[in-house]
């Protein structure tokens, strides 16, 4: 590679970066740790790596520090593993400080984990992205030997999307100012989801079954070189028909099998870890099961909404229950299960005590009935702080044997601190 055009690059993207406009999100990056930023193929991994760049500008480094690489540009076709420290030499040779890294895409060279490597121990600041179809994070904590700290990318929360659309949810009583253009947004939330291009596009189902159509083929079919491709889409369609049932490994396979391409429960196994590398899903175990059953019998979530109503005839209550998980997922992480031992509850959150129910509406007295016993049954076995039921519209407090159940709207619920 031509140390000119290294040296131009340097510079060029130094510029560049330091003038990409982006909507802030939350972030708590330590400053004395390297990331890699992995997520859902344009969930914004990027964009928050310009972000953590702006933050360092505004507490006062120079710009002349960043070293930012964009390894999706077309110039750097021929880029080897030997070239990623001719990029270190190139900088060095230009400015007297000492760099905070910024790879973009980086996994586009092979071999790239032993520079990454050698820099953390070096003492650099790293920052990293890399496609799911080539680096996923299960691979990471291992080829990285514990040198970098792994941050989840999701797509835009509620409050993120209504900010990226001007709505300035952090105003005094912005719920109340504009209580009609948040529930008017939120339709369009809940079924296309919250991936950042996605605002900027006009037909939205169409970018989503593109996206989902580069996630298939290129995040699963070529990367595990699957053969039998039809065996998984019947596969990732089960899932999304079964988003509010535990499903068994065997069940599943039996379905598929049952659709006239045979899969074995073993191949279940594999492609259900595959689709949760490749953040199309996540899973959710049974708070009461034994250590074999928790593993065998879950429930299983996708990423994004949008996605998931690629493949819903009938999709309001469906998405109801995975936005809820979605945004249980975004907040406490692993720490979120259902409760299923005699009566069902569909969330269960240990650390903060909380159970949750998802209902569309509580109009139909049986299903009222059957939503609030669940949650005073479960009351009586584990301590619980808080009660909820999430609804699509309905808001109210329910009073039960002394004990406090919240009713919320969803878009509600989703837009608290």
């Amino acid at each position: 590679m031509d140390k000119d055009v290294i040296k131009l690059l340097i510079t060029e993207y130094q510029r560049e970066v330091a003038n990409i406009s982006f909507v802030e999100r939350p972030s708590d990056l330590e400053e004395v740790l390297n990331y890699v930023f992995v997520g859902l193929r344009r969930a914004g991994k990027s964009y928050l790596m310009f972000q953590q760049i702006d933050h360092l500008l505004r507490e006062g480094h120079s710009k002349e520090e960043i070293l930012y690489f964009n390894f999706e540009d077309d110039r750097l076709h021929s880029l080897n593993i030997s070239d990623l420290d001719l990029i270190k030499v190139c900088y060095e040779e230009i400015f007297d400080c000492k760099p905070i890294f910024f790879l973009d895409e980086i996994q586009i060279v092979d071999g790239w984990e032993k520079f990454a490597r050698r820099l953390a121990d070096w003492g650099y600041r790293v920052y990293i992205t890399g496609s799911n179809a080539k680096m996923l994070s299960s691979e990471i904590a291992t080829t990285l030997g514990g040198r970098y700290m792994i941050q989840n990318v999701y797509p835009y929360s509620f409050v993120e999307y209504l900010m990226a659309l001007g709505i300035d949810m952090g105003s005094k009583n912005a719920i109340y100012r504009f209580r009609a253009e948040i529930i008017k947004t939120f339709e369009t939330y809940f079924r296309f989801g919250g991936l950042p291009e996605l605002l900027r596009v006009d037909n939205k189902r169409e970018w989503l079954s593109n996206l989902y159509q580069k996630v298939f083929f290129g995040d699963l079919i070529s990367r595990y070189q699957i053969r039998n491709d039809f065996a998984l889409r019947v596969l990732i369609r089960k899932l999304a028909e079964s988003v509010k049932q535990p499903s068994s490994f065997t069940r599943l396979a039996n379905v598929v099998s049952a659709s006239g391409k045979k899969i074995t429960t073993d191949t279940v196994i594999d492609y259900l870890g595959y689709l949760q590398e490749s953040w199309l899903i996540f899973s959710l175990e049974n708070f009461c099961s034994k250590l074999a059953e928790k593993e065998s019998n879950k429930k299983y979530y996708f990423i994004d909404n949008g996605i998931l109503n690629l493949f819903l005839f009938d999709p309001p209550t469906t998405l109801l229950e995975n936005q809820v998980a979605v945004q249980l997922r975004r907040l406490y992480g692993k720490d979120v299960y259902f409760y299923q031992q005699g009566t069902e509850v569909d969330f269960y959150v240990p650390e903060k005590q909380l159970a949750v129910q998802v209902c569309y509406s509580l109009h139909d007295i049986e299903t009222r009935e059957r939503e609030i016993n669940a949650l005073l049954q479960m009351s009586k076995r584990i301590e619980i702080k808080r009660m909820m039921i999430i609804s699509k519209d309905e808001e109210e407090t329910i009073s039960e044997q002394g004990m406090n159940i919240d009713v919320v709207p969803v878009w509600k619920w989703l837009l608290e601190k």
